[in-house]
């Protein structure tokens, strides 16, 4: 067992991509380090986040690509 487990361990550990052994590893060390805990903290708010998203372009740049597709199309033809 190592005490110094980086981001991506931790994010693998998030999505349920660890081994079983380093997921029981990980959690062992949760309860005794609270800064582990903490970043895991964040990084478990960041991901519920991510799936809370909702982005869309603004309806000038949509246009502008429809632009910009229509003179090429003229150019082509």
């Amino acid at each position: 067992m190592h005490n110094n487990y980086s981001p991506e361990d931790l994010i693998c550990y998030l999505y349920g991509e660890t081994s079983s052994e380093m997921a029981k590893e990980i959690e062992t060390a949760l309860v005794n380090n609270w800064t582990l805990r903490e970043k895991l903290s964040v990084l478990k708010t960041s991901y519920e986040r991510l799936n809370t998203l909702i982005e869309t372009p603004r309806t000038e740049v949509v246009l502008n690509i429809l632009r910009y597709a229509a003179q090429k199309d003229v150019v082509n033809s």
